[in-house]
């Protein structure tokens, strides 16, 4: 990774008196919009507490909130403060952007705690994006070791709340799959899965996460039963580990439009470690397509992706027998789970060698279960076979063992040269910074699930903050491709120009097309020009309009060219679209793909056209309820 330094500036000051804030301290964003006061307080129930609050242009967003852990959580006092400041660009290996700003005040407070000898350290740092600290458990000085309290930590509860306003609303969803739903706080019915989107009776927005969770256990948020406005933190289970300890950032970004919020989630990247992999030539995004387990099958597969402009196919579950089930053995192809397929012909080795005479690339799935038993011998093996990366499947999340073991079996990947997928209930933090053959992961209410447009113009303002997703792009699983299909529900709800419009709004460096379509399900409609011109991975990237729930409009530029895409939800809409992100030295041509209804003579409807545009060009997109378009822009 190629880190290049704009201007960076460390002010070590040691302060053993109070500073900025009359009773306490403040930390305060570059831009002087965004402000973290703490201090200590005495409550009802305990004395010397840790209290901060947030506010936005002196506009209150976080209330008098808690800091704190079980068993350190009052009696506290503030030692002294160390402060420093940093404004570097960074280029990611691959990104929404290939120039990453990384700005920052931040402050480490000393705090310790009456009646003990080890040290809390509160690090804050406020970014123009948003707010973020975790706390740090240093080495006791002279510690005796594990045994005797020194440098030994047991964190089973995590205290910090987040106090928001009167009338504040959230977008919750109780599962990383789940449903998006606009709820107030208070009466949740369990809890909220982050990041966790609020809107603030005061016109802002916000969002609460974490990044950097790589060894620590998972924090969702909670409400009490009788309470609201209170957000908690509930730790899934408790973390027994040697200090020094660092717990992930808690991340409060805040901004005035929800558009913003998406614009400004590189927060999460700039949270964690730069590569540790030095080499990345072998790091390579593209589109993907999953593949019948024969064969037959797998080979025609690689005659579509290089016809279809795809980078690489994937052998799904069941390719070394059933999944589930620990017998099933990830290092032989040569049993295929009946359940999947009739035929037990698969040579993935001989189509591993074809794939790679047609500059195809082979990547394969292996649930966790047998990660877990084979991982170390996996690893070897599949290099040698020219596996280029692991899907990695139903991997258990949350817990302290789980999230270190995931963490670490994808920098064991990197070691072998093998990029990764997880799927299933993961959601990022980050972690693709520090290790960037992690590609991409699901976490999210995917086309797996045929969700509506609802879903799908919820997710850019909400799961999309912490990261990419991959949400396996579905387009002919449609009841007039599908006549015989018995069940509606496992059929796509949205519009041709809908489905064109996800692959460039959700973002995926790996992003899987033509999901439960096989090559001989595809038709050779016009409007597939759009997808095999797609990249995945992208120079800039423009949030031009957009609400959660309701529309969004995304452009993203790879080289010269702009991919634009604009979807609605399920009501018709009219969105006044401007070129006013592109150069206006320039002249350009436009191909729009859209819905045209009955008058488009091809089996999906899709209408494309060309214009001469300019950015000064405005137009008027009529999209259908549940509909989108999409465009790609070139200079001319």
């Amino acid at each position: 990774m190629k880190k290049t330094a704009i201007f960076i500036i460390t002010l070590l000051m040691l302060f053993t008196k109070k500073s900025f804030a009359a009773d306490g301290y403040t930390v305060v964003s570059p831009n002087g919009k965004l402000k973290l006061n703490i201090r200590t307080a005495d409550s009802p129930k305990a004395k010397g507490e840790l209290i901060y609050d947030i506010s936005y242009k002196e506009i209150p967003v976080i209330l008098n909130s808690n800091m704190g852990i079980n068993g350190w959580d009052s009696r506290f006092t503030i030692e002294k403060e160390v402060k420093s400041s940093k404004d570097t660009v960074w280029n990611p290996v691959y990104g929404e952007r290939s120039e990453i700003h990384d700005n920052y005040n931040q402050t480490i407070f000393f705090v310790k705690q009456e009646g003990k000898s080890s040290k809390l350290h509160v690090i804050v740092r406020a970014y123009n994006e948003g707010i973020a600290f975790r706390y740090v458990f240093a080495e006791r000085e002279n510690a005796t070791g594990y045994g005797r309290g020194g440098d030994f930590m047991k964190i089973s509860a995590d205290q910090t709340t987040f106090r928001v306003p009167e009338k504040t609303f959230c977008y919750l969803t109780y599962s990383a799959q789940g449903v998006v739903e606009l709820m107030p706080v208070k009466d949740w019915k369990g809890e909220a899965e982050r990041p966790l989107t609020l809107k603030f009776s005061n016109g802002l927005y916000g969002a609460l996460g974490e990044a950097a969770l790589t060894n620590f256990s998972r924090t969702k948020f909670r409400v009490d039963k009788g309470e609201e406005n209170i957000i908690r933190s509930s730790m899934y289970d408790t973390v027994e580990e040697f200090a020094t300890l660092e717990m992930p950032w808690k991340v409060i970004m805040v901004a005035e439009k929800p558009t913003d919020l998406l614009a400004n989630n590189d927060i999460y990247l700039n949270l964690n470690p730069e590569s540790k992999i030095k080499n990345t030539v072998w790091i390579k995004p593209g589109k993907i397509i999953r593949v019948g387990l024969t064969t037959k099958d797998a080979k025609a597969a690689v005659d579509f992706a290089e016809k279809r402009k795809l980078q690489y196919i994937h052998f799904d579950a069941g390719w070394y027998g059933a999944e589930t089930l620990k017998g099933s053995d990830p290092l032989d192809y040569k049993h295929v789970d009946p359940d999947r397929s009739l035929a037990n012909d698969l040579n993935l080795e001989e189509v591993t060698k074809y794939a790679k005479s047609k500059g195809i690339g082979v990547w394969v799935y292996v649930n966790q279960r047998a990660l877990t038993d084979h991982l170390d011998e996996i690893l070897p093996l599949y290099k040698s076979w020219g596996i280029a990366g692991i899907k990695f499947g139903f991997v258990n999340v949350g817990s302290f063992r789980w999230t270190t073991w995931l963490h670490e079996a994808v920098a064991k990947c990197a070691k072998y040269n093998m990029m990764v997928d997880i799927h299933d209930e993961y959601r990022p933090t980050g972690f693709s910074r520090t290790y960037p053959n992690l590609l991409t992961q699901e976490g999210v209410r995917g086309n797996e699930e045929f969700p509506d447009a609802n879903n799908n113009t919820s997710l850019p303002f909400t799961r999309f903050l912490c990261g990419p997703a991959d949400c396996t792009v579905c387009y002919f699983a449609r009841k007039e491709f599908r006549p015989n299909a018995t069940n509606e529900n496992r059929l796509l709800k949205n519009t041709p120009g809908h489905q064109l419009a996800t692959s460039v709004v959700f973002y995926s460096p790996l992003q899987f097309l033509y999901w439960y379509d096989s090559p001989s399900d595809v038709l050779d409609v016009p409007e597939l020009e759009f997808f095999d011109q797609l990249p995945t991975v992208w120079d800039d990237t423009k949030v031009l309009s957009g609400s959660i729930g309701e529309s969004i409009s995304i452009a993203r530029r790879s080289g010269t060219k702009w991919f634009v895409g604009c979807m609605t939800n399920n009501d018709r809409r009219t969105i006044d679209f401007s070129f006013n992100f592109l150069d206006p030295s320039k002249k350009y041509l436009v191909t729009i793909y859209s819905d045209g209804g009955e008058k488009v003579k091809t089996a999906t409807h899709v209408k494309i056209e060309k214009l001469k545009i300019s950015s000064a060009s405005k137009m008027k997109l009529e999209l259908l309820a549940r509909g989108g378009c999409t465009m790609i822009v070139e200079e001319i």
